[in-house]
């Protein structure tokens, strides 16, 4: 695959940074972006998308959660029983009923959450910590003695104070839970405050952490791909970022970003645009255009002086090739084409023009994106065929 080497990137190149945990990815599209309003997945297509996901080679897909519904259930057992390579996981509340639905299932990984916040305790749950805490150590032990591996989630943990949430995770690696998991439910991290919180974590707890990003402030990427930087184990995102509110970490951007600046390679990127699309179809939810990595505009390129250095060499406006994650490059036709970029586009469609009939064919073609109208291949052929005529008649031939 034509992926820049790290030495492609100056920067990173200078700073040498390397991850200091093994990481590995959970992929929740089929729970947590199953909760985007208006989004349900189909057992067929929460089937359909796990596969693809194996095919990708994440390691955990977190299938649903179970006591949801009599369905809800089945589509879970459904995917347990799928003969996966990556493991697969659900959520249960700090109850011990949903963890033994999570056993009837037949997953591998059980996420048991319970949220840690003042204004979740008070305004939702209405008792204190620790009557939270235990209800969820109970369920975590519950499901350790059904021979699941456990996660043991705060939610809201990142508007928790640090000597809570270490309390409470201590409490948690004590009771021999297998990962303790940072939820930034309302994505209220930023880059910095992600280092800070990690790393004061790490430092105190000898068990793998887990980082649950959501892209309220559109840093959710960033934030990821920082956690992993300070040494968490286990990152968690959604494919197209699909969530509720604003979703999840983007899995493309997550993958590309872990390829390209830390030089993790054994995820097959090249399913990415298949996966990308068979979401934007099962959700119902439209990628926009200008989304990184998997956005219908990713590749394209309109501007005349981009154009002609992307026919010299590709990388000098693109960061990657598109064929790493299934995708193709497209040049625009459109108002800022330059003379050079449309004499490579028709010659590619079987015309060798003039100077004078490509100068032609331009104006038409600003002419009419001047206007606001879209220039489809059709309508380039017209403009061609046109100016070769006015050309011709104008030579009397």
């Amino acid at each position: 695959m034509d992926v820049p080497p790290v030495s492609d990137n100056p920067l990173m190149d200078e700073l040498g940074l390397t991850l200091p945990e093994p990481i590995e990815i959970c992929d929740v599209t089929l729970r947590d972006g199953e909760q985007s309003p208006g989004v349900v997945f189909s057992r067929e297509e929460k089937l359909e998308i796990a596969h693809l996901l194996d095919e990708l080679g994440v390691d955990i897909i977190e299938a649903g959660f179970p006591v949801v519904s009599r369905d809800e259930r089945e589509c879970v057992r459904a995917v347990a029983r799928a003969g996966l390579d990556a493991r697969v996981c659900c959520i249960a509340r700090a109850v011990l009923g949903d963890v033994d639905a999570a056993v009837e299932c037949d997953v591998d990984m059980v996420s048991v959450f319970v949220a840690t916040s003042d204004l979740h305790l008070e305004y939702k749950y209405k008792k204190s910590l620790n009557e939270v805490v235990r209800c969820a150590i109970d369920a975590a032990q519950h499901a350790k003695d059904h021979g699941l591996v456990v996660r043991f989630a705060a939610e809201d943990a990142t508007r928790t104070p640090i000597p809570r949430l270490l309390s409470v995770f201590r409490e948690a690696q004590a009771a021999g839970v297998d990962y303790v998991s940072i939820a930034d439910t309302v994505g209220i991290l930023n880059p910095f405050t992600t280092q800070h919180l990690v790393r004061t974590l790490r430092e105190q707890l000898s068990i793998p952490l887990c980082l649950h990003c959501h892209d309220d402030l559109g840093l959710a990427t960033a934030n990821t791909l920082v956690g992993a930087a300070c040494g968490v184990r286990q990152l968690h995102a959604t494919v197209n970022g699909i969530g509720e509110r604003a979703g999840n970490t983007p899995l493309e951007e997550l993958l590309l970003g872990l390829r390209l600046h830390f030089g993790v390679d054994r995820y097959d990127l090249s399913v990415l645009t298949r996966l990308s699309k068979l979401v934007e179809r099962c959700s119902g939810m439209a990628v926009a255009k200008n989304k990184a990595v998997v956005g219908e505009n990713a590749f394209a390129h309109e501007s005349g002086i981009h154009v002609a250095a992307i026919i010299n060499h590709p990388r000098t406006y693109e960061v990657f090739d598109p064929s790493v994650v299934g995708a193709s490059r497209r040049l625009v036709i459109g108002k800022h084409t330059g003379k050079r970029a449309l004499a490579h586009i028709t010659r590619q469609m079987g015309y060798e023009l003039s100077d004078e009939c490509l100068c032609m064919v331009l104006g038409r073609i600003k002419q009419c994106t001047e206007l606001k109208r879209g220039i489809t291949w059709d309508t380039l052929q017209r403009f061609i065929e046109e100016s070769m005529r006015e050309i011709e008649n104008r030579s009397g031939k």
